[in-house]
């Protein structure tokens, strides 16, 4: 007899048996029990995750004819102990017909089953029509399909699965009952496999069956076939390591220690496994991906805290030692790392030398420089500022801010000073006078050190030098100097609006307001009358023309050119005298005469 792999082996028979898509079992149940049932269902959904088994375990529970052969009505449970159910299961039924739209794709064969509708079934209730691959039917195959679709016999029903729902015409997608078939869980899988592994008398470790159930990416029927290839390998016990090394992938605790050793800096570590992984044959790429699903992991976990165990399909053996890794690091760090090594995937799997590109991937991150809080830096600053303001220092050498300020000096002085006895080994102080500098005191201390009787206190002498006279104010601009200050500022701050601005024309200006106007029809009139630009201006008109200086914006014509005209109009002229100069340049006129070219634009440096 020819064995049979275990995905048909152990093919879910009934709707309770149908693990990870608990929505649909419940809503067709329910269907069935009520009587609501409909004529067309498609089912979508990618490669493995029950489609067309559920579309079996449908016909049967449609034409169950109960254990005794006296069912009336469809059963919300199939028996599989009935004619029916025994023949739809082997796919012998006369009644359930199973066909492969990637073969039947054409108009022709859509025509010959419509032939058939009318006829009632030979024994069974319904007679049902599994199309598997649906999308692979042709436009004229679909359009002939439409009406029989709308308004089958009352004794038929379609079953369609695909895995591209997107190909499937809108036209068909409204006359079916559509239930979409979802990734089944990696601790769902991991279940059913504990489930099979009993079933066959083997034993397996924790981590081989994690492996299994994270390779399977969703699907059940590729955790089976999985499952298949490693026992033919190991036999009766499976062990992580032999399953990592089957599948080609890094089990683990690798995948642990290489981040590990990235993330704590030790670059020779990483190079160690790497090392390690090449030498047992473990596919490169497979690896990346799997590292890079690691790092994706201990973000989540450090991020999500007590809430990662929802939204991490993992074992808790697994998840455990995720959240204790994620723990040790900073959020930040963790999603630096992610990020540097996503940046670096893509060029180590095109790469033809794929483990140098991962060596020089993990030496990068590996040797990251440490991140600084802004906290920290902004502190410095303020120490730094503080330091070159004046502030006391210990500091042995002379220069800005590394002597006390004039208020601190005189704080020396005082006999109740309790620093004052600390002074007795250092060198003798003395004050030399200094012009201003920017450290924001004038005079400065200096220390002197010739070997001197140190006396029982410092003696300090502040110098002052003479402060700077104050600038004289600044003049307001006036006329349109003012108009065209107030649009230059605005050009720094908020470009946008100083383009609306500067089509305005000037019309007056005075101690208590400035006054500018847009032509009417001006596309540009209303936005520059808007809240928003209005108080942009209203901001640069007090900060350049002065706090009590308004704005008022008319409506009207003006003669005269605004600044945006005015500065075309300059850029025109230098245009036309930067062509005039090169175009009478000798050098110039030379090659044009030589080779017959003509000067087409010229473009000002300025």
């Amino acid at each position: 007899m020819s064995y049979l792999v275990l995905a048909r082996k152990y093919r879910p028979q009934t709707f309770a048996d149908l693990v990870g898509q608990e929505h649909v079992a419940l809503t067709l149940g329910n269907a069935l029990e009520s009587g609501r049932v409909a004529h067309a269902f498609l089912f979508t959904g990618v490669r493995g995750v029950g489609k067309t088994t559920s579309a079996r375990i449908l016909a049967k529970a449609l034409n169950c004819l109960g254990s005794d052969g006296q069912a009336t009505g469809p059963a919300r449970e199939p028996c599989n102990r009935c004619a029916a159910c025994v023949e739809i299961a082997q796919g012998s039924d006369l009644d359930v017909q199973e066909i492969d739209g990637a073969s039947y794709n054409g108009v022709d064969e859509v025509r010959k089953l419509q032939e058939g509708l009318a006829f009632r079934p030979a024994r069974d209730r319904f007679k049902i029509f599994i199309v598997d691959e649906v999308h692979m039917l042709s436009t004229a195959a679909w359009n002939a399909f439409l009406k029989t679709l709308e308004e089958p016999p009352p004794h038929v029903k379609f079953i369609f699965a695909t895995t591209e729902v997107h190909k499937v015409p809108i036209t068909i997608l409204s006359r079916c009952q559509r239930y979409d078939f979802k990734l089944i869980a990696a601790s769902t899988v991991a279940k059913r496999l504990d489930v099979v592994l009993a079933a066959e008398n083997i034993s397996a470790e924790a981590g081989a069956v994690a492996i299994l159930a994270r390779e399977a990416s969703g699907s059940m029927r590729d955790a089976m076939s999985l499952l298949d290839q490693v026992v033919a390998y190991s036999g009766t016990s499976l062990k992580e390591t032999d399953v990592a090394r089957v599948l080609g992938v890094a089990d683990r605790t690798v995948l642990h220690e290489l981040s590990n050793a990235m993330l704590d800096g030790k670059a020779d570590a990483t190079l160690a496994i790497v090392h390690s992984l090449a030498s047992e044959g473990y596919d490169v790429a497979q690896v990346c991906r799997d590292l890079l699903r690691h790092l994706r992991n201990l973000v989540v976990a450090r991020v999500a805290g007590s809430g990662a165990k929802a939204l991490l399909d993992l074992p808790d053996a697994e998840l455990d030692d995720i959240q204790r890794v994620a723990a040790r690091h900073d959020a930040d760090d963790l999603t630096r790392c992610y990020q540097g090594f996503s940046r670096a995937f893509d060029d180590i799997v095109r790469s033809p030398s794929a483990r140098a590109a991962l060596e020089m991937a993990l030496i990068r991150l590996a040797r990251r420089p440490p991140l600084l809080p802004l906290d920290d830096l902004l502190q410095r600053l303020a120490d730094l500022e503080r330091r070159l303001g004046g502030a006391p220092s210990r500091g042995p050498g002379p220069g800005p801010g590394r002597g006390p300020s004039p208020s601190s000096m005189a704080h020396a002085r005082n006999e109740s000073d309790p620093g004052a006895g600390s002074y007795a080994e250092s060198p003798r102080l003395s004050v030399v006078e200094r012009g201003p500098f920017h450290g924001g005191f004038e005079g400065a201390l200096a220390i002197a050190n010739t070997p001197s009787t140190p006396p029982e206190r410092p003696i300090l002498r502040a110098v002052e030098a003479p402060k700077p006279p104050p600038a004289p104010p600044r003049e307001r601009p006036r006329g349109e100097d003012a108009w065209a200050s107030v649009v230059d500022a605005l050009r720094r701050s908020a470009p946008a609006v100083a383009a609306v601005y500067e089509h305005a024309m000037y019309v007056s200006d005075d101690d208590h307001a400035i006054v500018a106007a847009f032509a009417p029809g001006d596309f540009l009139a209303e936005r520059g009358m808007q809240g928003a630009s209005v108080r942009e201006l209203e901001a640069v008109v007090r900060r350049v023309l002065g706090p009590q200086v308004a704005v008022e914006l008319r409506l009207e014509e003006r003669e005269g050119e605004s600044l945006a005209h005015k500065g075309e109009r300059e850029r025109a002229e230098r245009r036309e005298e930067a062509r005039r100069a090169i175009t009478e340049d000798p050098g110039v006129r030379a090659l044009v005469e030589r080779f017959g070219a003509t000067v087409r634009d010229v473009k000002p440096s300025t």
